[in-house]
């Protein structure tokens, strides 16, 4: 082999090398950017995550806050059913006017209070339709007409909302 030959070869191994070093740098390129993308992906999840987290928790504590009296609230609806059982037994005992002004006072007085804090009465009357998503059945009777069929027939207790949540669903009678 002449000089000439050799230097052809060894520049022929050379490029070899270096289009093998190049082949090696794009693909460690290409690992890296794949390994980028991956991590601003990861990223981008996570940052959505924290987000929609802080939403919840602010949702959540502005839902506290609304219904932070429901536990008291809830205590106080016996309270409320006695008083206005004692007015309805009252209003059938004529000589009792005054012990009828009294209770009556007072139960006007604890509505108000419930009242400002939030409470207010689920409206439910006779000829309804049944939703037993607002509504719970204690019993079903044969309907009296065919138009109350599925119908409420009767309110057995009062149902309450504190805010936009039921505390108490209306206890009532279907007609079947």
């Amino acid at each position: 082999m002449s000089k000439k030959d050799k230097k052809a070869d060894i520049t022929a191994d050379q490029v070899e090398e270096q289009v093998i070093s190049q082949e090696e740098e794009q693909t460690l390129e290409e690992k890296l950017q794949e390994e980028l993308k991956h991590e601003k992906d990861k990223f981008l999840r996570l940052f959505a995550e924290f987000e929609n987290y802080k939403r919840r928790t602010a949702k959540e504590r502005i839902e506290l806050f609304k219904t932070a009296s429901e536990d008291v609230v809830v205590a106080m609806l016996p309270v409320l059913d006695d008083f206005e059982r004692a007015l309805n037994h009252i209003d059938e005992d004529k000589e009792a006017e005054e012990l009828r002004k009294g209770v009556l006072l007072i139960y006007q007085k604890l509505i108000t209070t419930l009242e400002q804090k939030g409470l207010s009465i689920v409206e439910v009357s006779q000829g309804d339709v049944f939703n037993a998503d607002t509504h719970e059945a204690i019993t079903q009777i044969p309907a009296p007409s065919e138009d109350l069929k599925g119908k409420i027939i009767d309110v057995v207790e009062k149902g309450y909302k504190l805010g936009d949540k039921i505390i108490r669903f209306p206890k009532v009678v279907i007609g079947q």
